[in-house]
């Protein structure tokens, strides 16, 4: 099995779906080159930012306790082809730009509040942008959905977000195939 069947076989099991293009940036292994040059600290520190904007820490623990800015990096600098990293990462450059000319401060050094303002704006930008009908087959992702859905990811295959944010029975009994459910249970992991 290849990263790209197993990445799609995992995000099934979450009952979430990760788009087309999201899968076909993911190289297989011996893709070529490894792009290390997102290996800084700047942006192990915006990644951490914004993966924690889009799952904060509540009565479960957010993005950064699961470390989602690792997993990002990995996937990026390993995984994605040079097209794909390329988007993600004028991505970063373009949040940054758009937290200076808007709070004139970069996306770290602004308030939470700021963060999600941003981001929502950004997120509708996203989605404008997917409704769009002049795109052609081969268009660039919107640089913010490969971001979500690494988040998403990163988050619920960690062992904070499996065990925490979903139901968790780490050895689980029989098999039941009609649970009750209420409003507001977790999902199970």
């Amino acid at each position: 099995m290849n990263r790209r069947d197993a990445i799609r076989n995992v995000a099934i099991l979450m009952g979430t779906a990760l788009s087309a293009s999201t899968l076909a940036a993911l190289e297989g292994c011996s893709s070529g080159p490894k792009n290390y040059t997102l290996q800084t600290p700047e942006t192990r520190a915006l990644l951490a930012e914004i993966a924690e904007t889009i799952i904060p820490e509540t009565s479960t623990p957010g993005a950064k306790a699961a470390k989602v800015e690792e997993f990002m990096l990995v996937m990026v600098g390993d995984c994605y082809d040079e097209k794909a990293q390329k988007v993600f990462t004028d991505g970063l450059d373009k949040i940054n730009d758009e937290s200076k000319k808007r709070f004139s401060k970069g996306f770290v050094d602004i308030t939470p509040e700021q963060r999600t303002e941003l981001l929502t704006a950004i997120d509708k930008e996203r989605i404008e942008y997917n409704k769009r009908k002049d795109k052609k087959e081969g268009d660039p992702v919107h640089y913010f959905q490969y971001m979500k859905e690494l988040t998403l990811l990163g988050y619920f295959t960690s062992e904070p977000g499996a065990t925490k944010a979903l139901r968790y029975i780490k050895v689980p009994g029989k098999y039941e195939g009609c649970v009750p459910y209420k409003k507001g249970d977790k999902a199970w992991a």
